[in-house]
Parts: C-alpha cells; sequence; structure tokens
C-alpha cells in the first residue's frame, strides 16, 4: 500500500533531497514549501522519478494554513503516513546584536513551524485512534548540532532547535498511545543555510565521495518515516555522510543532597565537587 507523506520546507536543500528519496521508493507525497515556483520544480522531478505528488504552497508556521494541509493530505490520498517536519531558516547574528525580528522570525519558523503540523498530525492520529483504528504513523523531525551543543552567533536558531529535540522527546511519549512514532534528526549537509556560514568544509569535493550533500541525509529519513521503524521513538539521529549516531542527550548527573536548606556560602566546594565528576559537555560550535 502507497504510504502518504508530507515533506515540509521541500523546495530546495534537505527537504527536496528528502522529497526525491520518497519518490524513488513509491510514496504518495505532500510537499509544502514557503515558494510556489521551485517547489513546483521538485514535485516536477518527483514526478519524473515515479512518485505521486501534491503540492501545497503557503506558511507552515501558520496554525490555520498547517491544519489545512493535514486536511489536504488526508482528502486527496485517503491516509497520512509520515510527517517530516524539515522547514527552517537562519538569521544568524551575535545575541548583542540581535533585533526582536530575527530573533521572532528564527523561532517562529524553525520550532513554531514543527509544532504547528505535528499538532494538526497529531488530532487527525488521535481521531483514528479514537474510531478503533490506530495508525501505524510517524514523525520525522529536524534539528541540528546547534540545538544540541550550541552554536555561537546562533542562539536564535540554537534555542529553536534545541525546543524541537524536546518537543521530539514530549510527542514521542504523548503520541505513543495513538500509534505514531516522533523522532528528530540533527544532520550535517549542504544547504542554503550551511553553505556560506561553513563554506569551506561544504565545500563538495573534485573527486570521491561527497559527504556534505544533502542526499546523504535522506535514507535515514525514509527509513525512520517507514513502517519498519515502529520500534524506535524520542531519539535524536546524528546524521552526516556515510555516519548515523545516536544524539545522548541531557542525563541526570551527580549531586549532593544535604537533606536540608543549602547555605550559600557552602555551596562553592560543593559545586566544584560535582563539577569535578561531572563528564565535560560537548563544546559549542565556533567557540
Amino acid at each position: 500500500m502507497m504510504r502518504t507523506v508530507i515533506v515540509t520546507g521541500a523546495g530546495q536543500g534537505l527537504g527536496r533531497a528528502h522529497a526525491l528519496a520518497f519518490a524513488a521508493t513509491g510514496h504518495h507525497l505532500v510537499l509544502n514549501d514557503l515558494g510556489a515556483d521551485r517547489l513546483d520544480a521538485v514535485a516536477a522531478e518527483c514526478a519524473a522519478a515515479g512518485g505521486k505528488v501534491l503540492t501545497a504552497p503557503g506558511d507552515i508556521a501558520d496554525w490555520e494554513f498547517a491544519g489545512a494541509l493535514v486536511e489536504r493530505a488526508v482528502a486527496a490520498t485517503g491516509r497520512l503516513d509520515a510527517l517530516v517536519n524539515n522547514a527552517g531558516l537562519a538569521r544568524d547574528r551575535m545575541l548583542v546584536n540581535m533585533s526582536e525580528a530575527e530573533w521572532d522570525a528564527a523561532v517562529r519558523v524553525n520550532l513554531k513551524g514543527h509544532v504547528a503540523p505535528l499538532r494538526h498530525a497529531a488530532a487527525h492520529w488521535k481521531a483514528l485512534a479514537k474510531a478503533g483504528t490506530p495508525a501505524d504513523a510517524r514523525v520525522v523531525n529536524t534539528t541540528s548540532g546547534a540545538g544540541l551543543q550550541g552554536s555561537v552567533g546562533q542562539s536564535n536558531y540554537s534555542a529553536a532547535k534545541a525546543g524541537v529535540a524536546t518537543l521530539t522527546q514530549i510527542a514521542a511519549v504523548e503520541l505513543a498511545r495513538y500509534g505514531v512514532t516522533v523522532n528528530a534528526i540533527a544532520p550535517s549537509a549542504r544547504t542554503a543555510m550551511t553553505e556560506q556560514v561553513f563554506a569551506d568544509n561544504m565545500r563538495a569535493p573534485e573527486h570521491g565521495f561527497d559527504a556534505m550533500a544533502p542526499e546523504n541525509v535522506s535514507p535515514l529519513v525514509v527509513w525512520l518515516a517507514s513502517a519498519e521503524s515502529g520500534f524506535v521513538t524520542g531519539r535524536v539521529f546524528e546524521v552526516s555522510g556515510g555516519s548515523v549516531g545516536i544524539a545522548d542527550g541531557w542525563q541526570h548527573g551527580p549531586a549532593v543532597d544535604a537533606g536540608r536548606r543549602w547555605d550559600p556560602a557552602e555551596l562553592g566546594p560543593v559545586v566544584r565537587d560535582l563539577l569535578a565528576r561531572a563528564p565535560q559537555p560537548a563544546a559549542v560550535y565556533g567557540a
């Protein structure tokens, strides 16, 4: 049976690569991006690769549009099997120079642009479960190394992507009862955002394996969106080139319990001891 997948941010970069990978494996695609022209171009490529494609240009961070997108997918195909939240943007600026508009834009697209379609897809899957026909559905979110370790000059983007990672964990627990798994990827690949900021690292080699090609990320996304992946949920996968790994997030570390309220004067030695026993956090990118 052909599975129906929504891919947001499908007009370029990772989203385009994901769409083409799904098309090549016989999926019914509902593609979203803000720009209709580039979305139509990707849709044509997907159709040529054998996929059945609908396009839905619009602002994925708009709550009503996100709901209409989910409704359109279900109305057109009779089902929704996977949501791939990929849409994002960067408004890089050192925190001391950042404007309110730059903060709001990054958080709106990168975080709310995940929440809005996820909320409406979740409501659809809940209704199926309540009707006695639970889905076997998948959500694949897109966080970032910037959201896991932080990135200098990207506090807005990093905060939003950290929110995506936590959203993934929460949604995985909340939606499990409806037959839905929720995972995230933290990709490293050449996109419109990264090829400018990390130009040297992202440049394609003249010969050999192009480790930063966005197409390298898509096989994991296709697998996570498949029926086969039902045993994994609430995890973040780091993927780059030919490497796939599990991101190990915040864990409870060493602690000291005095059994009473602490006096501030006591805490210097206590904190020094805790820091000595705790693992060092991963370095912030660009530090």
